[in-house]
């Protein structure tokens, strides 16, 4: 769930991005084709003026009938500012706004050097630079006037109002941080939006991003705004073939501020959804560990006694079983003892049956506390009849057990009865063998062999342990004769 909400909040960042990437470069083709456009128009107008220039008898017409034929209607748009034809020394000598021109000199303006020191300018742009005649600032196009012989005869030129380029930028909507710049080749800052004036005709050849957009001359990258600092998404391409950069920059917290509501949504759907999940995921866990210690529970009490704790006989025989095979592949000797309460019937018949069980399961633990190795095994097979099970134990090592099981018993007191230590007595039979590998178990054969035993320590008096004798059928080891241990 999270791994494909993840792919699908950066699919929906990734087309943030391209949305916003192709909105920058159409919207930096609209701008780039006005300004191209008036440009054009401006300087169509200008070599308009150059070629009418050389008509004959335009130069001996009236001043007001030479004014119509060197000025098209170009100049009556509302942000063109003035066109005026300069003599070589810089005087105006034809003005479109005034019939006579409007006295000034323009020789000291860098377009106008440029022009006479150099004849294959072409159209120049220089700028923005403030108008002696509107007193605004305006961008300056102009061209060179030769004379017949080729000679510097003088300058023609257009203004364009800063107006033009303030109002066709603010009617794009680019957001709160958005931004559209617009420059010349050397780094000079023609026009700002949201607008600025301290940097207007301000120079920033020396600004990293700029320096970007005259390396590359068109293209988008992500950078940080040298004079706020925020990360913005650059668009930048030149204006047709003139010295102009314009570049559209978009802020980096607004294009992915649609994404990142959507990705606050989907984020807060997925956590609810993870926290079901991760909560039904507890709740059947646990609900599995319940059933799992209610089985292994169930298990535990189809194989356990419920009086004295120790292992039935059922849980006798599937043990029995495995120290068999495990013997038969070892060759050690696997020995019981199969141990019964004297006069256990006695007890009951005169104590009570609370009694009896008392007797029990003080025998349980003292039988249990006769062996202390993991693999010793005690069981309750019977009413008050108990099977040890010793694996790797021959029958020296069974008879030493039970020595330790009368040992044990000789401590025995039940204080509901008032029997003291000793009044409460075993008899204990035994038997070993060594199993034959690939023989299955025989159980049966063996504790028969140790109930016999049993039996005979009880004619012969109880409290005591008889030793059945050794197996013929089976692989043996050297084993003690039949002994006799009476209680301690």
């Amino acid at each position: 769930m999270l791994l494909v909400s993840g792919i699908m909040l950066l699919d929906l960042r990734r087309d943030a991005w391209s949305k916003a990437e192709q909105n920058s470069k159409n919207l930096l083709q609209v701008l780039e084709r006005d300004i191209a456009r008036n440009i054009e128009i401006i300087d169509l107008s200008l070599q308009g003026v150059i070629d009418n220039l050389r008509e004959p008898g335009v130069a001996q017409a009236t001043p007001e009938m030479r004014q119509l034929i060197l000025f098209d209607r170009a100049i009556s748009a509302r942000d063109m500012g003035v066109m005026l034809v300069l003599d070589e020394h810089g005087e105006s000598i034809v003005d479109s706004g005034a019939v006579p021109a409007r006295k000034l000199n323009n020789s000291a303006r860098a377009y106008f050097q440029a022009h006479r020191a150099r004849a294959d300018l072409g159209l120049v742009i220089d700028g923005p630079i403030v108008s002696q005649l509107l007193g605004t600032q305006v961008l300056v196009l102009s061209r060179r006037i030769d004379k017949p012989d080729g000679s510097f005869g003088g300058v023609v030129l257009g203004s364009l109002k800063l107006t033009y380029f303030s109002g066709l930028f603010e009617d794009i909507g680019l957001g709160r941080l958005g931004t559209i710049a617009l420059y010349l080749r050397d780094g000079t800052r023609i026009m700002r939006y949201p607008f600025d004036g301290d940097t207007i005709g301000k120079s920033f050849a020396e600004v990293p991003n700029f320096v970007r957009f005259v390396r590359e001359g068109r293209g988008s990258f992500v950078s940080r705004t040298f004079s706020d600092g925020f990360e913005r998404h650059y668009s930048f391409t030149g204006i047709g073939d003139h010295p102009m950069l314009l570049n559209v920059a978009l802020s980096r917290d607004e294009v992915e501020a649609e994404w990142r509501e959507h990705a606050l949504v989907l984020g807060l759907i997925v956590l609810v959804l993870c926290g079901l999940t991760a909560s039904l995921s507890l709740l059947f866990g646990r609900e599995l560990r319940r059933r799992s210690e209610a089985q292994a529970e169930l298990a535990r009490l189809s194989q356990t006694d419920a009086l004295t704790g120790l292992s039935n006989r059922r849980r006798f025989e599937t043990m029995f079983d495995r120290a068999w095979r495990s013997a038969g592949r070892t060759g050690e000797p696997l020995s019981l003892l199969v141990v019964d309460a004297d006069h256990f019937k006695r007890y009951n018949d005169r104590y009570g049956h609370a009694v009896g069980d008392e007797v029990l399961i003080g025998l349980a633990r003292c039988l249990a506390a006769s062996v202390h190795r993991p693999e010793d095994l005690v069981f309750r097979v019977g009413g008050e009849e108990f099977v040890l099970l010793l694996p790797e134990t021959d029958s020296v090592g069974a008879l030493r057990i039970a020595d330790r099981v009368h040992a044990e018993m000789a401590t025995l007191t039940v204080e509901a009865a008032s029997l003291g230590a000793g009044s409460v007595t075993v008899s204990i039979g035994t038997a070993t063998v060594v199993p034959t590998p690939g023989v299955g178990s025989a159980t049966a054969d063996l504790y028969k062999r140790a109930d016999i035993a049993l039996y005979e320590a009880k004619a012969a008096g109880r409290n005591q342990t008889r030793c059945a004798a050794p197996d013929t059928t089976s692989r043996t080891r050297r084993s003690s004769p039949l002994r006799v241990v009476g209680a301690p």
